[in-house]
């Protein structure tokens, strides 16, 4: 074979081998430390399975508090829940907040809210230490209300959070906050809050170098409850959102941002990535047609 043609024959290859590995793999795959006292075992067994793009692993907080080295060593993002109240929440929320502030985004899910500082005294809370300083919301002072929210679909924002979501049901594992000023609210549950107000239930606040992002539903509903009964819609798609967000260091792309801030550059598209393909191949065959004809 000519050697000019042999060379073009292979950087072909390579573009196309290239963008194979390109379209396969996610854009932004991240390692997910589970953080709970219950259920992070059941939780992450459950992504793996349901959120490929995605690896998660357990940490059991339930005695133990683990440090930031580890967490930084070991995670990109963590997500934060409880089921039922535990006295080692403050130790948790202080490292949760250490590993935001480092520029690791830090999600929150039901009943996060039940140990906050401000939820009712008969529950009783033993608040998140400095995790409360940086998270979206507040609770509503009643918290988790055990009856049914539905996702209000129709007023949610066009944001990587909401994208692909049509419906989020839950029975009764979902909602009982209030947002803090300064945090963004994709979507609210149909139903109000306890103070009548609306009940956010995707939300994300940004405060210097951290950003926490809260989905006000159970992760581990998939343990607790029925898909189709006690919980139904786009569960899943809805997490892996807030775990791409999470891992996208919170940066909105342009596509979705108002007014196209040029200072948020999205990532390539699947269309996107095939045009840029045939467009750099058509190069390389022109150049090989140059190069028979010399």
């Amino acid at each position: 074979m000519n050697p000019c043609r042999a060379r073009a024959h292979a950087a072909r290859l390579l573009i196309v081998v290239s963008a194979a590995a390109a379209l396969a793999a996610p854009a932004f795959a991240a390692r997910v430390g589970i953080l709970s006292n219950k259920y992070a075992t059941e939780t992450a067994a459950d992504f793996n399975t349901r959120i490929p793009a995605h690896t998660f692993a357990a940490v059991d907080t339930s005695g133990t508090t683990p440090s930031l080295a580890v967490l930084q060593s070991n995670f990109d993002v963590l997500l934060v829940f409880e089921d039922s109240t535990y006295g080692n929440a403050p130790a948790v929320g202080n490292v949760a907040a250490a590993f935001a502030n480092s520029g690791r985004a830090v999600v929150l899910g039901a009943f996060y809210d039940q140990d906050r500082s401000d939820a009712p005294a008969s529950i009783p809370p033993h608040g998140w230490g400095a995790l409360e300083t940086l998270d979206p919301n507040t609770t509503d002072g009643t918290g988790t209300p055990y009856v049914a929210r539905t996702l209000d679909v129709a007023g949610m924002s066009k944001h990587p959070l909401t994208a692909g979501i049509t419906s989020l049901v839950s029975a009764k594992f979902a909602g009982g906050n209030a947002p803090k000023a300064g945090t963004t609210v994709v979507a609210n549950w149909s139903q109000p809050n306890a103070k009548g107000a609306p009940d956010p239930a995707i939300a994300y606040r940004i405060t210097g170098s951290a950003c926490v992002i809260q989905l006000a539903i159970a992760p581990n509903y998939p343990v607790l409850g029925v898909s189709g009964t006690d919980y139904s819609g786009d569960f899943h798609r809805a997490w892996q959102n807030a775990f791409d967000f999470g891992a996208a260091k919170c940066v909105v792309p342009a596509a979705f941002s108002p007014g196209g801030d040029p200072a948020k550059v999205p990532t390539l598209s699947t269309w996107g990535l095939l045009l840029t393909i045939l467009l750099v191949g058509g190069v390389a065959g022109f150049a090989q047609r140059r190069t028979r004809r010399a």
